[in-house]
């Protein structure tokens, strides 16, 4: 294959994706996940990658430099790597962890968490197809888990109705067949329900079947860790609360009570057993939780005459695609005038976005024109991005940060 001299460029400077319209020629079709061995202008190696035919990203770039064989001692190396990375960023009382972060791990479309024993591998690009029984198998060998998940995104499902994408099996039943459900347990023993792991030395459950992303949100644990610092005393608010992750921080921390505000009745029941999970910690029980079923506009703006020492707002993206950017900047400005018109005099407002396509800087301006907007004065605690188990290695991968407001 080759690309565009500004392709060619692009790749030289690191990034990992080459686009279809990039491509110049090559010299067959080739099909979703062969490998895709890209030679500059004057016949050099230049790259090799992952094809994806059927994809706007038509290759996912493996390895540049020096040409290498891509064999199963190569993947064996890249995953041994990712691991390394990781070591000595968590403590003893977290078992909740990101593994491989796709592209910026050098696993492009592929992600790989940790619950506990149980491994959950999420496929984002149909260009894994004919390479994911080894790296299964390689997982098992190496990582040695309970069981591994396999989950795909619905872009790929969707495409596998066209392509069959064999499931690897275990030899006991698991994951025979062809693709039709968004998940499938590949590895080790069924599961009786939501996997139970410890964060921080906070138990929280994960539906790593059917739960969104691979079950919880891994990569908001630091920003839980802040809040926790900043709750002694406080009544919170946590709109958009999902499972009550920031919740049972702020509880641990001193929280007066905490209010976990989500559109989805199924949402809030697992708060509840989260905050179940942790009965025994005493701070958690001494807190006040209270449950509130809604969507947090229109909860926000009915519900004016209360007041909160915090306001966090960690709603899910706004801007799917480059198009929805200025209505999603219009979305968390209004979200972030809402909750700062809830606080009390002196409290925090913790505004969160992972939305790629909105830029940190202009989504921390926003929410700062937001603020003002309602004649409020604030002092700017903290701005935050990604966490180290995340590592944004190319632009269009910085999705993650928030920004932490003290409101007079």
């Amino acid at each position: 294959m080759r690309v565009t001299a500004t392709a060619e460029g692009r790749i030289r400077s690191g990034h990992p994706w080459v686009f279809a319209d990039s491509v110049r020629d090559q010299n067959r079709p080739g099909r979703a996940g062969d490998l895709a061995v890209i030679y500059d202008r004057k016949d050099r190696f230049l790259a090799v990658g992952l094809l994806d035919p059927d994809s706007p990203i038509r290759v996912r770039v493996l390895h540049t430099g020096k040409p290498q064989p891509i064999n199963r001692g190569w993947w064996v190396a890249r995953l041994e790597q990712s691991v390394a990375r990781r070591e000595g960023l968590l403590d003893e009382q977290t078992t909740g962890c990101r593994l491989i972060h796709g592209e910026s791990d050098g696993w492009p479309g592929l992600v790989l968490d940790r619950y506990g024993e149980t491994l959950v591998l999420k496929i984002y690009t149909g260009a894994w197809r004919t390479l994911l029984e080894e790296v299964i198998e390689i997982i098992r060998e190496r990582l040695r888990p309970q069981r591994i998940v396999l989950r795909w995104s619905r872009n790929v499902l969707e495409a596998s109705r066209q392509i069959p994408f064999p499931l690897p099996t275990d030899g006991r039943g698991g994951g025979q067949g062809e693709v039709r459900v968004l998940s499938d347990l590949v590895f080790g023993p069924p599961l009786p329900g939501p996997v139970v792991f410890s964060e921080s030395g906070l138990l929280f459950e994960a539906d790593v079947m059917r739960g969104q992303k691979t079950g919880f949100f891994l990569d908001q644990r630091e920003n839980r860790r802040r809040v926790e610092t900043l709750a002694r005393g406080r009544r919170v608010l946590n709109a958009f609360s999902f499972s009550g992750g920031f919740s049972l921080y702020a509880a641990r921390g001193g929280a007066v009570s905490v209010t976990d505000l989500d559109i989805s009745a199924h949402a809030l029941s697992s708060a509840e057993r989260n905050f179940a999970l942790n009965a025994h910690v005493r701070a958690v029980a001494r807190c006040r939780h209270e449950l509130a079923r809604g969507d947090a506009f229109d909860w926000l703006d009915a519900n004016g005459g209360r007041k909160f020492g915090m306001v966090i707002l960690d709603p899910p993206s706004f801007a799917k695609r480059e198009a929805e950017r200025a209505g999603a900047l219009r979305a968390y400005g209004r979200l972030a005038g809402l909750g700062a018109a809830r606080l009390e005099r002196g409290g925090i407002l913790v505004a969160c976005s992972c939305s790629a396509h909105v830029a940190a800087g202009e989504f921390f301006d926003a929410v700062r024109r937001a603020v003002r907007g309602i004649e409020r004065r604030f002092e700017e605690l903290a701005v935050t991005g990604h966490p180290p188990d995340h590592p944004a290695g190319f632009k269009e991968a910085e999705y993650l940060k928030a920004i932490y407001l003290k409101v007079d």
